[in-house]
């Protein structure tokens, strides 16, 4: 499953749905996800690709604390 977090919306998406295959880098993951969300790949320059250790992949804005 991949969560994206973009513009305070949540969605969840099987990595089937996206293409997304085993092995794919961030970059190549990010541009699949622009794609389903039908905006250009820069927009999610500064987003993080997270996998977890249960194989779900989080695609989030970066965390600014302080």
């Amino acid at each position: 499953m991949v969560h994206i977090r973009f513009e305070g919306r949540s969605y969840d998406v099987a990595e089937q749905h996206l293409g997304i295959q085993v092995g794919m880098g961030d970059s190549t993951l990010k541009e699949q996800v622009a794609r389903h969300l039908e905006i250009p790949v820069n927009r999610l320059d500064t987003y993080v690709v997270d996998h977890r250790p249960s194989g779900d992949v989080i695609v989030r804005p970066e965390a600014v604390y302080g």
